[in-house]
């Protein structure tokens, strides 16, 4: 069976698209099958594993043309199948499983965008539909990098998922991001007569910084995700300067540093995510506030 889960906020830059990637890539390093599905405009999920939609012909493989074509033709023109990329390679020295993209392109998915908004709204699930319809068995997980921001296309990502993991960073503005983005969750099985039932797996703490470095934001930002229903994760993500250069490799950082202290945070953050995937709210371990003062000082 195939569980496809979002990776999605509000609040953009915080990095949803490092941890789509680096948890996709670590599913198949593990032996998974896996697909990334990138609707984010700035197509950096399909950049960071070596896929780059430059030329003419490369841009007919855009999903965003596969979105707008769903459209205007009933379940789409032409199969996912045939503009996905295998990039498998790229976790081939673990022995692992498969890896493949969906990729975006930024004037086709602008326009997927701007058609979407013309619809009604039960043309939202058309993703779900065609990744059920078409990768059904194929893959183990399928993982989609969201936009920011409520707009069209991150509601055309929460309909599409089974379960949803938001993000937030040490910093005030991003907690109102992960709040909507649970309540957008929450609305979406309504929104959609049913046919859409995602399940929020919680938020965790994205470039964070170590406790001993707390200051009073950072406690009060882990204080509001406990107290605001965001089931913080034990697991959060350091800040760490070769997640980001990763990008320029083509290979996910998880996979270069994977037993440095970036590669250990992301395999735990996985653990988490797959245990919550199986478990009740009311059983997940979630980050605790210290309790020996630290981090409690002003800036």
């Amino acid at each position: 069976m195939t569980s496809i889960i979002a990776i999605a906020t509000q609040k953009g830059g915080v990095g949803k698209t490092s941890t789509c990637i680096n948890l996709g890539s670590r599913l198949a390093m593990d032996g998974a099958n896996v697909l990334i599905v990138d609707l984010e405009p700035q197509a950096q999920s399909g950049s960071a594993v070596g896929v780059n939609l430059v030329s003419e012909e490369e841009i007919r493989n855009s999903l965003g043309l596969a979105l707008t074509d769903s459209l205007t033709r009933a379940g789409g023109r032409d199969p996912l199948a045939k503009i996905m990329y295998d990039r498998s390679e790229v976790v081939a020295e673990f022995g692992g499983g498969r890896l493949c993209v969906l990729a975006s392109e930024e004037s086709t998915m602008t326009a997927a965008q701007n058609a979407f908004v013309t619809k009604p709204y039960s043309e939202t699930p058309v993703l779900r539909r065609r990744l059920v319809k078409e990768f059904a068995g194929e893959f183990d997980y399928i993982l989609i990098d969201t936009p920011p921001a409520v707009s069209s296309l991150n509601a055309v990502g929460l309909a599409a998922a089974d379960f949803v993991i938001s993000l937030v960073n040490p910093e005030y503005p991003t907690i109102k991001g992960a709040m909507i983005l649970k309540e957008a969750v929450q609305a979406i099985e309504n929104l959609t007569a049913g046919e859409c039932r995602p399940r929020f797996l919680g938020a965790f703490m994205n470039r964070s910084n170590p406790e001993s470095a707390w200051t009073l934001e950072d406690y009060n930002i882990l204080s509001m995700m406990i107290n605001g229903g965001l089931y913080p994760y034990v697991t959060d993500i350091r800040r760490d300067r070769r997640i980001s250069r990763a990008y320029f490799d083509g290979k996910p950082a998880v996979i270069q540093h994977l037993n440095q202290s970036c590669g250990k945070q992301y395999t735990q953050l996985l653990q988490e995510v797959l245990d919550r995937m199986g478990t009740p709210e009311s059983t997940w371990p979630i980050a605790k506030l210290p309790t020996d003062g630290e981090g409690q000082a002003d800036d």
